[in-house]
This record gives C-alpha cells, sequence and structure tokens, in this order.
C-alpha cells in the first residue's frame, strides 16, 4: 500500500471528509456510497452519472474529494478532472477506473488528479485512499508508481547518462535532510511513513516537501520520485 504522496493544506484535522461520486454506473455508486458511509470521518453529499454532471455538483457542493470514473457519457472523468482544474478548484480528485492502463494513468496525473485507483481495490483501502487525498497526500497503486516512473525513464532511455546527470545534479541542491526526505518520497512514502522513519513531525515533513517541490521547481511529489530515481 505504498504511495506516492503530493504536498497540499487539507482539511483541518477532525473535519468530516466530504465526498461526490461521479459515475454513470448507479450501482458503483451505490457501492461507493455504502463503503465510504461505514466511515465516521466520511460523508457522501452528492452524487453525477457524467462528467459534466460531476463539474456542475463540484460547482454547487465544493466537496473535499471527488471519486471521479473515466469512461463516462457527456463528457469523460479525464476531461473533467482537466476543466475543473484549469477553473481553480482545489478537491481532491481520484480516477477510479476499471481500466489499468499507462495512457488512462499518464492523463489522470497530467490533468491534475491527486489519484489513481482500480474499482476491485478492497474496500479498506478507498477509505484510506480518500482520506490521504483528503489530508493532503496523493494515492497510487504500488504497480502505478512502478509504471509510471518506468515510462518516463524510457522517454529518456536514449539519453539516460544525461539525465542521471541532471538529476545527480538536482538533488545536490538539496541539504542532507532534504534529501532523505526526498528519497522517502521517491520510494512511495507517505508523510507519516517519513515521520516514522526519519523521526520528526508530520508537520515538519510536509515543511520539507514544500521546500523541496520549491527548490526542484516540481509541481507534485510525483515529480520529486522522478527525479529521485532517475539519479540512480
Amino acid at each position: 500500500m505504498a504511495t506516492v504522496s503530493e504536498l497540499t493544506d487539507g482539511p483541518e484535522a477532525g473535519k468530516t471528509l466530504e465526498v461526490l461520486l461521479v459515475d454513470d454506473d448507479a450501482l458503483v455508486r451505490a457501492g461507493l456510497s455504502l463503503i465510504l458511509s461505514s466511515d465516521p470521518g466520511i460523508a457522501v453529499v452528492g452524487e453525477a452519472s457524467d462528467g459534466r454532471g460531476g463539474i456542475e455538483a463540484v460547482h454547487a457542493l465544493s466537496p473535499d474529494v471527488v471519486l471521479m470514473d473515466v469512461r463516462m457519457p457527456v463528457l469523460d472523468g479525464l476531461a473533467a478532472t482537466e476543466m475543473l482544474r484549469a477553473e481553480g478548484f482545489s478537491a481532491a480528485i481520484v480516477v477510479l477506473t476499471t481500466f489499468d492502463t499507462d495512457e488512462y494513468l499518464l492523463r489522470a496525473l497530467r490533468a491534475g488528479a491527486n489519484g489513481f485507483l482500480l474499482k476491485d481495490t478492497p474496500p479498506r483501502d478507498i477509505i484510506d485512499a480518500v482520506h490521504r487525498v483528503g489530508t493532503g497526500e496523493s494515492m497510487l497503486s504500488p504497480t502505478a508508481v512502478g509504471r509510471l516512473v518506468a515510462h518516463w525513464r524510457e522517454q529518456d532511455a536514449r539519453s539516460h547518462d544525461s539525465a542521471t546527470a541532471r538529476a545527480r545534479a538536482v538533488l545536490d541542491s538539496l541539504t542532507d535532510r532534504e534529501r532523505e526526505v526526498a528519497v522517502a518520497v521517491g520510494s512511495g512514502k507517505s508523510n507519516a511513513e517519513i515521520s516514522a522513519e526519519l523521526y520528526m513531525s508530520v508537520a515538519t515533513v510536509k515543511t520539507y516537501v514544500s521546500r523541496i517541490l520549491t527548490k526542484l521547481e516540481c509541481s507534485n511529489r510525483v515529480q520529486i520520485a522522478i527525479i529521485v530515481h532517475e539519479s540512480r
């Protein structure tokens, strides 16, 4: 259940996370609602059956988290995610799909999704994903992390040496402690896991990650992970 996490400020501690479900299958929405409603820290506040309806519901409800299907009529989930990000909505978006393909994974992350999970993900892990993205982290399945890094390395295969040198030079701009945090991010650890491993508070981890994002000119922690892997 390793993750690549992304720093953003989520709802304050103890706040019930309000979730919007966007899926064209009513049975899937009912199942997700049942799963999420079993957690006292989560409230399903709305549903939509297509991407356009999902955008309208986000405008009306301002949810903390959106579970977004990919293939839907009227407007697909990836296009809806891109439009919400273009409009400046900061709600955490988890793309939930039955299609485990690199194309969907890459498009979801480029569109600004905070997570990518398959619909056969165990209920407990879906609940965990909602909590993680709702408090400012990203959620990717372990296989998605590996495939994502492999994709970028394949893109740079012809210039591997220069890419490695470039990544190492970038990491050299970090302090020793920042580098430790960056390496932990690259291995897929959550803020809480980094906190336990490096003996610092979660708040301190967030401060370090924010500083690393700025120094490395990265927009999210997936990009930090890619730099770490390219440097090896």
